[in-house]
C-alpha cells in the first residue's frame, strides 16, 4: 500500500464511520463507481483500531463514570442495556454475515438503502416526545435496529439514534447510548474480520499511518456530530443521504 492510499481509506473510515451516511453503502458506492480497490481485511481490522480509540476518547468520562461506579445501581443497569442491545447484532453477524455481503454487489439495493436512511433522519426532526428515560426494553429495541444496519447503505448510527428519538428519548442521549452501544459492536467486528486474516501484506509504518488518521479523523467527525445534534440538525445528513442515493440508483 502507497502512503496516499492509507490517508485516503484511513480519512474515509474515520467521517463514516460516525455521522449518519453509512460506511458501507459508501464503500460501495467507492467500489463500483470510482473503482477503489480496497486492500483487504487486515488494512481494515487497523481502521477499526483508530475509530475504536476515537469512540473510546470521546466517551472517556462517561465509561470511567460506568465502569470505576458499580455500585451505583444506575450504572449496572446503564450496562445491562449496552449488553443486551448488543446481542441482536452479534447474533446477525455470526449467522447471516454470508447472506449480507451478497448485498455489496447489488449497488441498487444500497442506493435503496440510502434513500431509506435519508429519510428516517429527515423524520427524525418532526419527532417532538424526547424526555423518556433509557430502559432495557428501550435498549432492545436500539439493538435491533443496529442488527438492521448492518445492511449496507442503513447507516448504524444514523438508524440507532433515529430509534433512540422515536422511543422518547433527546438527541443526546440517544447518540450518548448509541455510541456506547458501538463500542462492543466495533470490537466484535474487528475480531471477526481478524479471524480471516492470513497474512499482513503492509508493514508497521502503515498500521501506525492508518490508526492515527482514522482515530483523528473519527474523533474530529464524532465530535462535530454531537456538536449538530445538540442543535437539531441531523436532517442535513438525511437530505446528503437521500440525494446521494437517488444519484447512483438512477446512475
Amino acid at each position: 500500500m502507497q502512503y496516499i492510499d492509507t490517508l485516503i481509506l484511513a480519512i474515509l473510515q474515520g467521517l463514516t464511520e460516525f455521522l449518519p451516511i453509512s460506511s458501507s453503502g459508501h464503500l460501495v458506492i467507492g467500489q463500483k463507481l470510482l473503482d477503489i480497490d480496497l486492500p483487504g481485511n487486515a488494512f481494515e481490522v487497523v481502521l477499526h483500531v483508530g475509530t475504536l480509540m476515537s469512540v473510546l476518547t470521546v466517551f472517556r468520562v462517561e465509561l470511567k463514570t460506568l465502569l470505576f461506579n458499580l455500585n451505583d445501581p444506575s450504572n449496572r443497569y446503564y450496562i445491562s442495556a449496552i449488553a443486551i442491545g448488543t446481542i441482536p447484532a452479534l447474533l446477525v453477524g455470526l449467522f447471516l454475515k454470508d447472506y449480507i455481503s451478497l448485498i455489496f454487489d447489488n449497488i441498487r439495493f444500497v442506493s435503496v438503502s440510502l434513500v431509506f436512511t435519508g429519510v428516517m433522519l429527515i423524520t427524525s426532526k418532526f419527532i417532538t416526545k424526547r424526555n423518556a428515560k433509557l430502559t432495557l426494553l428501550i435498549g432492545i429495541v436500539i439493538g435491533l435496529a443496529q442488527a438492521v444496519a448492518i445492511i449496507p447503505g442503513i447507516s448504524r448510527s444514523g438508524t440507532t439514534i433515529c430509534m433512540g428519538i422515536l422511543m422518547g428519548l433527546s438527541a443526546s442521549e440517544a447518540a450518548r447510548f448509541s455510541f456506547l452501544l458501538s463500542i462492543p459492536v466495533i470490537i466484535g467486528a474487528g475480531l471477526l474480520t481478524a479471524m480471516n486474516i492470513e497474512t499482513i501484506p503492509f508493514g508497521l509504518d502503515i498500521i501506525l499511518l492508518g490508526i492515527l488518521f482514522s482515530y483523528l479523523v473519527g474523533w474530529i467527525s464524532l465530535k462535530w456530530l454531537l456538536t449538530i445534534l445538540s442543535t437539531g440538525k441531523l436532517y442535513w445528513f438525511g437530505v446528503y443521504c437521500l440525494i446521494i442515493g437517488l444519484f447512483v440508483y438512477m446512475s
